[in-house]
């Protein structure tokens, strides 16, 4: 009997560490070893109890994040929580049961263990006192966050002052374009030269930044980063594997919501309609998210996937330099992420910098994940990293590199905190002021483009006249025509546009460009421009010169001189719809 007392008192110790001893007197029997064991496990069962409610106490919903609007639809969020699903950010159990744990031992006012106020790395292993037993568990806890103030400061995020109102400018320069630019785009096909159509959605689009690099070097992330969305259920899913697959767009709405690509090229009134030329292929591949944030009422986020140079790109099923370039010549800032580790130039990567070329304006090289480098080792990648790019860059002045580590946690020890630091801001400031001036980028770049349609057509315009000029009644005009398109110098044809106009050099197109141009669009297609002109509508190329000279010049001025843009003087600019009847007597 004695031995079934010790083997029982035994077992009970195991089952439940930390509670108090069974105290079993050597003359009891099994009767009193009973009623002491249903006495211990009765206790068990309240303090069983006692971690439920605490679990659940874990689980209700916490404080909101200050930058992200409260969601519409109910206290519930059902689409929030469908949407979250299938960005892959779904709660971790162990996670919520450390915290119950961590709030349970607050509660008690007992230490959860050594260490316990200065939080460890992630998969730090903690030792928890239990019943005068100590006995290690493992127990995740998260690392420092670092602060977030100077993002808020700089981007501006905290201050309520009113949106400002654009309605106007944007109306007035979507007219000028549909007005004065693109008759003349469409006359002489100009899409089909330069592949790109703009769309209403691009005029009154807020401006965009793209985020190019290899596969894990911490896209995604940074944009986590800068919108606060780590540990919430609006955050991208991360990992060190190749992860995003997709082009992402994060865009501005009432509430978390997931937009199909096959949807966003189907809406007109989005600027993402002329991704449809790329195939069905691509459009899976397309996906869009709306997140009530305050940063994206201003600006839109666009991540790549990453560049893998193992890979070949007809297995990626679609174009994927096309659709880059799509979207660089769309972007107001381009940021090209690398870390220490992927510093490699391979075939994609160098088709992604000529692809890049005559955007260095715009162009921000990121060095990411610096505090994971001592001192010099970081001297040694920033040269390499100048050394690898060289090649790719050939410019005078090179892009701005940021070294610094864009995550949200807490920089390592020993590394230079007040330059990773600075570097975050100085790239906080260009993001800021890409904002700032987004009308007159907006402005600027419609009128870089009536430039470009206006070169365009004074070239077709001289092939068409140097085509008539050599055309007799027994000429083949075939043969003419490919003498004049292979050989464009020896008529002439850009040196006459050089003399007679006022046409830059270096903003003509390459004379290869129009063989493929003329070789799927007839010469006898066309008009001269002395033939677009009409009585009531003037002539395209006034019109056009009057927009890149007088029109956008105005309205861009307007602008900076604090003036009502939807005031503008026509009698002085010429910006009005009817001309005047120049024959018709005052």
């Amino acid at each position: 009997m004695r031995a079934l007392v010790l083997l029982c008192c035994f077992v009970a110790s195991l089952l439940l560490p930390g509670q108090a001893e069974l105290q079993v007197s050597s003359s009891g029997g099994t009767e009193d070893v009973g009623n002491l064991l249903e006495n211990h496990f009765s206790a068990g069962d309240a303090s069983l109890e006692e971690k439920e409610r605490a679990l659940r106490a874990e689980a209700a919903p916490g404080e909101t994040h200050p930058l992200l609007h409260p969601p519409e639809g109910g206290e519930d969020g059902s689409s929030e929580k469908t949407a979250a699903e299938g960005l892959g950010s779904d709660p971790d159990p162990e996670a919520s049961l450390s915290n119950a744990s961590a709030s349970e031992s607050a509660a008690t006012g007992e230490p959860a263990g050594p260490g316990a106020e200065d939080a460890g790395p992630p998969g730090a292993a903690s030792a928890l006192p239990a019943g005068g037993e100590e006995e290690a568990e493992d127990v995740s806890e998260e690392a420092p966050l670092r602060d977030r103030s100077h993002i808020e400061k700089t981007l501006m995020l905290n201050e309520d002052k009113p949106a400002d109102d654009f309605s106007v400018v944007l109306q007035r320069l979507r007219k000028i374009y549909h007005s004065s630019i693109k008759p003349l785009e469409q006359s002489y096909k100009y899409n089909e030269l330069r592949q790109h159509e703009i769309t209403d959605g691009e005029i009154t689009s807020k401006p965009m930044v793209l985020f190019l690099g290899p596969w894990s070097v911490g896209k995604s992330t940074m944009i986590n980063y800068l919108l606060g969305l780590e540990n919430t259920r609006y955050q991208l899913y991360t990992g060190a594997e190749p992860t995003t697959s997709e082009f992402t767009v994060l865009m501005h709405g009432p509430k978390l919501k997931t937009i199909e690509g096959i949807v966003m090229a189907a809406d007109s009134a989005r600027s993402f309609s002329p991704l449809e030329k790329f195939g069905q292929n691509f459009l899976e591949k397309l996906i869009g998210i709306e997140v009530p944030h305050k940063l994206l009422e201003r600006v839109t986020f666009v991540d790549t996937p990453g560049i893998i140079e193992n890979r070949k790109q007809q297995e990626r099923g679609y174009p994927f330099n096309d659709v880059c370039q799509w979207f660089i010549d769309r972007a107001d800032l381009i940021f090209v992420v690398f870390d220490p580790t992927k510093l490699d130039v391979g075939l994609e990567l160098e088709m992604l910098f000529r692809q890049l070329k005559g955007r260095e304006s715009q162009i921000r090289i990121i060095l990411n994940k610096a505090d994971n480098l001592a001192t010099q080792m970081l001297m040694r990648v920033y040269g390499a990293l100048f050394w690898s790019l060289a090649p790719l860059i050939n410019v005078t002045e090179p892009p701005r590199v940021y070294v610094s580590s864009f995550w949200p946690y807490d920089y390592k020890p020993d590394t230079h905190r007040d330059l990773f630091l600075r570097e975050e801001i100085s790239l906080l400031e260009d993001l800021n002021q890409v904002i700032e001036n987004r009308l007159e980028n907006k402005i600027a770049f419609i009128r870089q483009h009536a430039i470009r349609v206006r070169i365009h057509a004074l070239l077709v315009d001289r092939y068409l006249q140097t085509y008539k000029e050599k055309m007799t009644f027994f000429s083949d005009g075939e043969l003419v025509f490919k003498d004049i398109v292979e050989d464009p110098d020896k008529f002439y044809i850009f040196k006459t546009i050089l003399a007679k106009t006022n046409v830059s050099k270096f903003d003509l197109p390459h004379r290869e460009a129009y063989k493929d141009f003329f070789g799927i669009n007839p010469i006898s297609s066309f008009k001269l421009l002395s033939q677009q002109c009409s009585y009531m509508g003037g002539c395209f190329l006034d019109k056009i010169e009057r927009a890149i000279t007088q029109e956008l010049p105005s309205l861009l001025g307007s602008l900076g001189l604090g003036k009502n843009p939807g005031a503008l003087n026509c009698d002085k600019t010429g910006c009005g719809e009817t001309p005047k009847n120049r024959y018709k007597k005052p």
